[in-house]
């Protein structure tokens, strides 16, 4: 199944510019062929293709669907990007993949990176959330300070995790503390940690320290084996119901 992705496909009947030319350029597609675009807002609609031009496609809409996200709480997780902007690219893919409600670039004091392209790690969102069949894109936010994110009121009765790497501070295991079934943030440090002052302000902010394990994780490793170990401990729970 391919998906087309256009906005405001309600409103405008027109294939954005990238899809009508993968939709009538390389897909070959002509006048009645029928084709489905998604929103990023969770509609899915089959669209009659009415005039298959390669830079503005124009499609009728006979059928409108809503696809739930497969899970019912709000995942977040807030990474520290990394030097390297490929890894960080990698992961906005997996984690739309793997699914998650929103993604937030955070800059700690030890961060590498300082600076993002949102608009390009929005593009990898589309492509993946079209890829993965989903209809909902995440939120991509854009580089926040630490102390802004523990702040933010969308996020205020969410379970709270920041995963450190330093033994002398307690840490629990994350697949032990998560209880299933709430919505969760999950903080991911730097590739130089956390400073002992940002775990002190998020543990005063409800965080709790956590272990992934006891391998050593790259950033963008920790990030999605976080990710994936919210959705196991939800599928486990829905499971048994």
């Amino acid at each position: 199944m391919i998906q087309f992705y256009a906005p405001e496909i309600e409103t405008c009947h027109v294939l954005p510019e990238s899809d009508s030319g993968h939709c009538v350029r390389v897909l070959r597609m002509k006048a009645g062929d029928m084709i489905e675009v998604i929103d990023g807002r969770g509609n899915r609609f089959k669209c009659r293709l009415v005039e298959p031009h390669s830079k503005r496609a124009v499609v009728e809409i006979v059928e409108r669907e809503r696809v739930e996200l497969p899970w019912k709480n709000e995942i977040t997780v807030a990474v520290a990007p990394t030097k390297n902007m490929d890894r960080m690219e990698w992961l906005v893919e997996k984690l739309t993949e793997i699914g998650v409600n929103r993604f937030i670039p955070m800059l700690c004091s030890h961060s590498e990176r300082r600076e993002i392209k949102r608009e390009r790690l929005e593009k990898i969102a589309v492509s993946a959330m079209k890829q993965s069949l989903k209809a909902v894109l995440p939120e991509i936010m854009p580089m926040t300070p630490i102390a802004e994110i523990l702040c933010d009121v969308r996020m205020a009765s969410a379970q709270r995790f920041i995963a450190y790497c330093d033994r002398n501070v307690e840490r629990k295991v994350l697949a032990r503390e998560y209880a299933a079934g709430r919505d969760v943030l999950i903080l991911i440090g730097p590739e130089g940690d956390f400073t002992a002052e940002e775990v002190e302000r998020s543990i005063g902010a409800g965080c709790v320290p956590v272990t992934l394990g006891d391998n050593r994780l790259r950033t963008e490793t920790a990030a999605m084996v976080s990710a994936d170990t919210i959705h196991i401990i939800n599928q486990m729970r829905d499971s048994e119901i």
